[in-house]
């Protein structure tokens, strides 16, 4: 699997400063599925907040999830969203290093997304004060997993704020992002008989052969890139290695451009 893991730098203004708090910050991994580093990696971002905008973040945890967040009073007018946690795992840094080349940042989390949280920083640190009245720049930690402890804050925070920019990497040539495809998560599992594979295994049902032949099934629901993406992912099955399987799961990572591709993909998980 190959991810991007670098962002261009700038040359001008505090490239330097933003430099180390990106080093810090890419230097508290901080995947998804680890509440300890994801609350380590707050508090460093909470310590380079505090040092810009000279005020301490409100931090939260729902479910032992944090959320950071500054708000500058006045009436609400932008939200800053962002997400701290990244799809790689603990221990990344030991193979993908910090490391400044050719003019990129490189590192797990640079581009999923803190240089736009270290760029969100800086821009709120450079306003005037009366600039920055009415801003709020709340920061999750469970994006990439489509968050489950965060959506509602989010949907609060949006629905008060009259504009809302989510300072996550730019489309391919710096494109400006207007929307994103909605998210859906499905899991589809199969039961069957467990049996000896040695002694009798013709009397067994084997849930990972029909589970072979649902993913093949889900493929055909696949129509992107123009269309709605049917990704199977994690896939588990089985106990021993001699007992026929009378258990086998799929998860499925979908992605809908629309309303009416969410639906076909539906009736088709349905069917």
């Amino acid at each position: 699997m190959h991810l991007p893991t670098s962002a261009a730098l700038g040359t001008t203004g505090t490239t330097s400063g933003m430099l180390e708090d990106l080093r810090a910050l890419v230097c508290a991994e901080s995947p998804s599925s680890d509440p300890v580093s994801l609350v380590s990696c707050a508090e460093v971002l909470a310590g380079i907040g505090e040092r810009l905008l000279g005020v301490a973040p409100q931090i939260v945890e729902v479910e032992g999830i944090p959320q950071v967040s500054w708000s500058f009073g006045g009436e609400p007018s932008v939200l800053l969203l962002g997400h701290l946690d990244t799809v790689w795992p603990l221990g990344t840094l030991e193979d993908h290093p910090w490391c400044v080349r050719d003019g990129h940042a490189l590192g797990p989390g640079v581009f999923d997304m803190k240089a736009g949280l270290v760029q969100a920083l800086h821009a709120v640190a450079a306003l005037d004060p009366w600039e920055s009245d009415g801003i709020t720049l709340l920061v999750t930690a469970d994006e990439e997993v489509a968050a489950p402890t965060s959506r509602e804050r989010i949907l609060r925070e949006a629905g008060a704020h009259p504009s809302t920019l989510v300072l996550e990497a730019s489309a391919p040539g710096g494109a400006l992002k207007t929307a994103r495809r909605g998210v859906g998560h499905y899991s589809l599992e199969v039961h069957g008989r467990a049996a000896h594979a040695g002694l009798e295994p013709a009397s067994g049902v084997n849930a990972s052969i029909e589970l072979a032949h649902q993913i093949l099934a889900l493929s055909a629901l696949d129509a992107g890139p123009a269309g709605a993406t049917v990704t199977p992912t994690v896939i588990e099955g089985g106990t021993t290695i001699n007992t026929v399987p009378s258990f086998a799961a799929v998860a499925i990572d979908v992605r809908t451009p629309s309303r009416a591709e969410q639906e076909r993909v539906e009736q088709g998980l349905a069917d």
